[in-house]
């Protein structure tokens, strides 16, 4: 029997109509519909078919395919309602295309219980149920039947909590009872296990409402889909996007191992271990893969059971598993290591470790899994996964699951780990450049604080107190942006360069200068455009304690607050220059009196909330860092005589006790004067014959202070400065002696600029050895400039001794 043609199938009326509405083809089917041969029609409009006229010509413009009843012209003259389905099919071989018009001509009678339909409902391998308007079972098909292990016979009439207990089939039938209310279908997702099977799947439930022919609801079908697959696959998904999210939230490392605990459990496990190489013996890098045993120390666990009591190992603990174990394979091999208890996997286990094996078989443990933490090419440890509630054993799919998340998590843990060691390397550079301890003078009293950020990592936060000449002292304090161990590095930079600035007696706003300049040079040498040093701060003050004033001048950094005896803090106003290595405008001084025992507290914006970006002029920084000063200033005016409680008040005060996100560095100076009695002064002529009355002044004066065993010493040393000065200097010349608790300082001030120096005088010379044996006398000795011209000083002990 040959092939016949589809279109030719006499079963169903079809004809093809071109992009002109010209009939081009019309099959028998067509003929027995309309009566019209084909030899009648084709060539001719098909709109000529159309009982009403062309203008009712079915196929909109722009639509591919159309489906409605159209009244049609018959051969013998009567109109014919007919439903038609029509295609526009594509173009051929340079066609334009056409339409096939199809319509059925025996779809035979309507059967409501075919058989064919009948066996299609029932071997449906959707599992289906159809339920009556009061929710009663009226049929059932062969998938649900298998799938509930009922008979279906014995079902019908059994509502849905009949068939199946709560909760599950409770929410089936609330679910149901919407659905006949509303119309529309309603879904519903339930795990539970089928009857026979230890398995634990996740359902898709499909409420759907059944109508009459009048549209009213008259019962329900629910059908019922195992997507247990998909469902995994949305929890390893989900936990994936988890262990992104939740996984390296600190640069911590056991907070980290903790966090991967913490994400696995329970949706990829009961319990979860977290076993890292120890690093304390190596300098914060992970030791090299030892042979068996390996030992790891268990940094963190995390259980379905409070307490994790299966734990065998508390965190910190350092134990050595040996060849054969499941972590020292994985970590030896660097693959993951799945065992099943049921198997006998573990029975070395018994052997090993007696406790450990206990523990399995107390919370029936039946599935470990080992996989190694692998970060950067390195190994850092290892993470065991144990299942007990959880009934399926560890897959294929689970170990890929665990690979990856692992994964994340040993860079996390990679880059607290590298944190921490820079950190410390860090915090060892800035202690090794801050002082350790602050030297003590008859200028002020000083306490001092530094706390590195907790979060961020350590800054270039510092500060300073340097003892000058005339019992005079500077204090700084300074910030470099940035942290790690370059700001560190900068920090120590520019420490060492205040320190020798300072040695050479320079004003504030001059010293800031030459800072500046050294700030952008040494931007400059390091290829950086300014982004290396370029953004520190610093805050110098000069004290002195004989005219009770202080000089200070700042660059970018926040103003002190100065606390007098008997007033209120309040914040110094002073101009602030623009920071450091920016090359801006020139740094002005401010000088103030200050009456014996004021306070002057000195401090970074990480103590007051400025932040790294507001600097410069107070109102510039914002809401917290005024609110920040303010709780300084109520700090400090409480009474209490020790800087040392101060300090502690004012970091309670001021930081959070969660940590801090910015350095913080604090200085306390608690101003001291000399009395008049201190201090004497001489104008001396410049006249050499006068210089014998002077050194019998000096003399008495010595006495008076009893100071006589420090006579000899001090009357040379006087003699030959006061010479010099007369001899090389210019007028007025002035000798002044301050008497400290521990020294006794010689200073002889002249008009001229030139600065001495000392000089190897040869055996015939007769000068050239003054400064010299003034050198070999005293503690030490030096010159300053100053408006006037300059001053050279000496320091002696105060009873003899050199």
């Amino acid at each position: 029997m040959s092939p016949v043609n589809p279109f030719d199938d006499a079963t169903a009326a079809r004809a093809v109509v071109d992009a002109s509405g010209t009939l081009r083809e019309w099959n028998e089917g067509a003929r027995l519909l309309l009566g019209h041969t084909a030899a009648e029609v084709v060539g001719g409009p098909a709109a000529a078919l159309l009982a009403g006229g062309p203008a009712a010509a079915p196929p909109p413009p722009g639509e591919d395919r159309w489906n409605g009843t159209l009244e049609l012209r018959h051969r013998d003259g009567h109109r014919v309602p007919v439903w038609l389905l029509a295609h526009r099919r594509p173009p051929d071989q340079g066609d334009p295309g056409d339409w096939l018009v199809v319509s059925p001509l025996d779809q035979g009678p309507e059967r409501p219980d075919d058989p064919l339909v009948r066996a299609a409902l029932t071997q449906s391998p959707c599992a289906t149920m159809i339920f009556d308007e009061s929710l009663r079972l009226r049929g059932i098909n062969d998938a649900m039947a298998r799938l509930t292990e009922l008979p279906p016979d014995r079902l019908r009439g059994l509502r849905p909590t009949d068939i199946g207990g709560p909760p599950q089939n409770a929410r089936l039938e609330e679910r149901m009872r919407e659905v006949l209310a509303s119309g529309r279908p309603a879904d519903l997702q339930t795990s539970c296990q089928a009857p026979g099977e230890t398995r634990v799947h996740a359902w898709q439930t499909r409420v759907s409402p059944l109508t009459d022919s009048a549209g009213r609801v008259r019962g329900v079908c629910v059908s019922v889909h195992d997507f247990t697959e998909q469902h995994l696959a949305r929890e390893r998904l989900q936990l994936v996007n988890q262990a992104g999210v939740r996984i390296g939230s600190t640069l911590d490392v056991t907070r980290t191992a903790q966090e991967l605990a913490d994400v696995c459990v329970p949706t990829l496990a009961d319990f979860v271990s977290v076993d890292l190489l120890d690093t304390q013996e190596h300098d914060g890098e992970p030791a090299r893969l030892p042979g068996p045993p390996v030992p790891l120390r268990r940094a963190a666990h995390r259980s379905i059971t409070p307490g994790c009591p299966e734990a065998v190992a508390l965190p910190g603990r350092l134990d050595h598993y040996p060849a054969g174990s499941p972590q020292a394979e994985s970590l030896l091999t660097g693959r993951s290591v799945v065992s099943a208890v049921p198997s006998g996997d573990l029975d070395r286990w018994r052997a090993w470790d007696p406790v450990r094996v206990s523990r399995i078989e107390e919370y029936g443990i039946h599935s470990t899994m080992s996989v190694p933490l692998q970060a950067r090419g390195a190994t850092l440890g290892i993470a065991v996964f144990a299942r007990y509630r959880h009934p399926r054993a560890f897959t294929h799919d689970d170990a890929l699951l665990a690979e990856e998340v692992t994964a994340r998590a040993a860079v996390c843990i990679d880059n607290a780990r590298r944190y921490s060691r820079e950190r410390e390397t860090t915090l060892t550079l800035q202690r090794s450049l801050l002082p350790r301890t602050l030297p003590a003078g008859p200028a002020v009293e000083t306490a001092s604080r530094y706390l590195p950020a907790a979060r961020s990592g350590v800054g270039g936060d510092w500060f300073d107190v340097i003892p000058l000449s005339g019992m005079r002292v500077a204090m700084v304090v300074g910030e470099v942006v940035g942290h790690g161990i370059q700001a560190s590095a900068t920090m120590g930079r520019l420490r060492t360069a205040v320190r020798t600035l300072a040695d050479i007696d320079l004003t504030p706003d001059e010293l800031l200068t030459h800072l500046d300049d050294l700030v952008v040079r040494l931007s400059e040498e390091s290829g950086e455009d300014g982004a290396g040093e370029t953004g520190a701060t610093c805050l110098y003050a000069v004290y002195d304690p004989v005219s009770r004033r202080c000089a200070l001048a700042r660059a970018g950094h926040p103003p002190p607050v100065l606390v007098p005896p008997d007033g209120p803090p309040e914040l110094v106003e002073m101009a602030s220059g623009p920071p450091l290595g920016v090359d801006g405008l020139p740094y002005e001084s401010a000088e103030l009196e200050l009456r014996e025992g004021s306070v002057l507290a000195f401090y970074t914006d990480g103590l007051t909330g400025g932040g790294e970006s507001g600097r410069g002029d107070p109102s510039a920084d914002g809401t917290a860092a005024a609110d920040g000063r303010r709780r300084l200033g109520e700090a400090l005016a409480r009474p209490d005589g020790s800087l040392e409680a101060a300090c502690d008040r004012v970091l309670h005060t001021l930081l959070p006790p969660g940590g801090i996100e910015d350095d913080v560095a604090l200085l306390l100076a608690r101003t001291r004067g000399l009395t008049a009695g201190q201090v004497a002064t001489w104008d001396i002529p410049a006249d050499p014959a006068l210089v014998a009355p002077i050194r019998k002044q000096v003399v008495e004066q010595l006495a008076a202070w009893t100071l006589v065993e420090t006579s000899f010493t001090a009357e040379l040393v006087v003699s030959e400065l006061v010479t010099n000065a007369i001899r090389y200097g210019s007028p007025p010349i002035r000798l002044r002696l301050i008497h400290g608790a521990a020294t006794l300082i010689c200073e002889v001030s002249d008009a001229s600029h030139t600065a001495p120096h000392l000089r190897r005088a040869r055996t015939w010379d007769e000068g050239g050895r003054g400064l010299l044996l003034v050198a070999q006398l005293t503690q030490r000795w030096g010159s300053r400039h100053t408006p006037e011209g300059k001053t050279i000083w000496a320091e002696l002990n105060p009873v003899g001794e050199t």
